[in-house]
């Protein structure tokens, strides 16, 4: 009985969990593995810190790279519908910036288009990478 019980309450929870989720897709860990880049993000509270670099304060969010510290910041952000929001980014010297519109394809799936100013650039093995002016994301589900 207690067993069923404790199950019961661990469906419920997960659950309550995803339904949050669903809730609120532009809180998110979405990634591109190809890339290795990921984009974490909270439209609505904007309360990301960069690890790091606490000196950009509580953001909407960050395009980062693994294995490395180099990000591109967004300094705001606008939920434009359930499915779209548009993002202003700068990278972390402060030389580059551009606009772009993130869209929730799916449950999983977001595309980052990058619509005005300067291309993504990241390191990689020593060089700078330009990301494509669209790039596809999943989000984590963990």
């Amino acid at each position: 009985m207690r067993k069923s019980l404790l199950t019961l309450l661990l469906i419920a929870v997960a659950v309550g969990m995803k339904a949050q989720s669903a809730d609120k897709p532009f809180r998110a860990y979405l990634y591109n593995k190809e890339y290795e880049v990921f984009l974490r993000i909270n439209l609505y509270e904007q309360d990301i810190t960069v690890p790091g670099q606490e000196l950009y304060g509580e953001l909407p969010g960050y395009l980062g790279k693994q294995r490395n510290s180099f990000c591109w910041v967004i300094p705001s952000a606008k939920v434009i519908s359930e499915t779209e929001a548009e993002l202003k980014m700068i990278n972390d010297f402060g030389s580059e910036d551009l606009t772009a519109i993130l869209k929730r394809e799916n449950d999983s799936t977001y595309v980052l288009h990058q619509t005005k100013g300067s291309t993504i650039k990241v390191p990689r093995n020593g060089k700078w990478q330009k990301l494509p002016k669209t790039l596809a994301l999943k989000r984590n589900t963990h």
